[in-house]
């Protein structure tokens, strides 16, 4: 993905899903936009990356984070035409810093900075560890859960981001995020 994808405007509100490994981001990210009748983004760093696993049998490396970051953009943008009040998005580019951090020795790229310094989203929901693990061909920390917790939500204060923390199960975390929204937007 070589040029450089930008964000498009929207009035959609655009919420990221954000935090660890399997931790319920998808089904949050899809209740809501059900709940909404609008449209959810997918993680693109899943079909990437387990699309490379499938072929190759290869995890990803720091030149994947480049793509993985803009095909993120371009699925949100793509899926904003589809979209009302609300976009969910199951992850972003604050997501990709995260990984390239703990995972690639406290790296993180200075393209990379610049994307991130490009995006501008509404609000944060932090899921909790607080469901079980579920292993796959991509998670690989399923004994690091809290030190992921704690270094994703050390993101969100050190750049002073508006965010909750959903606990619990399916239904409770649903209705909490339901009510924020309520709050902050309506």
């Amino acid at each position: 993905m070589a040029k450089r994808i930008k964000q498009k405007k929207t009035n959609c509100k655009r919420i990221v899903i954000y935090g660890p490994e399997s931790t319920g981001k998808t089904t949050l990210a899809n209740d809501l936009a059900n709940h909404y009748k609008t449209k959810w983004v997918p993680e693109y760093a899943r079909e990437y990356l387990q699309k490379k696993w499938d072929l190759h049998k290869e995890k990803c490396n720091l030149n994947d984070l480049t793509n993985i970051a803009l095909g993120q953009i371009n699925l949100e943008n793509k899926m904003l035409s589809k979209s009302n009040k609300f976009i969910f998005c199951d992850t972003n580019v604050l997501v990709t810093k995260v990984w390239s951090e703990t995972h690639f020795s406290g790296y993180f790229s200075p393209e990379l900075k610049n994307i991130l310094k490009s995006v501008r989203y509404d609000y944060y929901f932090l899921t909790n560890i607080d469901v079980p693990w579920v292993k796959d061909d991509l998670r690989d920390r399923p004994d690091n859960r809290e030190e992921m917790f704690n270094y994703f939500k050390k993101q969100l204060d050190i750049n002073e981001i508006q965010y909750t923390v959903v606990s619990g199960d399916r239904k409770e975390r649903l209705k909490k995020a339901i009510l924020i929204l309520k709050n902050f937007f309506d």
